[in-house]
């Protein structure tokens, strides 16, 4: 199974980026081979909707599975339309959410969160 998971750097020791949509680099990892790949985060300069983009990205890359800590209503949307279940990630690198995705440790994510727009002035 194909996972993905928000992070600051490009490394398995990285932390878990506490936000999605405008992470820096998404780490993509197979729990079948063990291989991983990390991917730029183009959304992440976008001024809105850098939720969804990300979303479609994950869902374009075959991810069945996204640690993350939060989510927004609108990504969350079009992760389920894609069939992607999102799980809550715990605090730490990336390699120990992997392993605690692994050993059925995590829950999913029962809270998508609003966004955060700027569309207020």
């Amino acid at each position: 199974m194909k996972i993905a998971i928000p992070v600051d750097e490009k490394s398995l020791k990285s932390s878990v980026c506490s936000s999605f949509g405008r992470a820096p680099y998404f780490l993509f990892y197979n729990t079948v081979t063990k291989k991983d790949y990390f991917l730029d985060n183009r959304a992440v300069v976008s001024q809105g909707g850098a939720g969804i983009r990300a979303s479609q990205v994950i869902a374009d890359h075959g991810v069945k599975a996204l640690l993350t800590p939060q989510c927004g209503e609108n990504a969350g949307k079009v992760l389920s339309k894609a069939e992607v279940l999102v799980y809550k990630s715990i605090p730490g690198t990336a390699q120990q959410n992997i392993d605690e995705f692994e050993a059925d440790r995590l829950i999913l994510l029962n809270e998508f969160h609003s966004g955060f727009h700027s569309h207020e002035k």
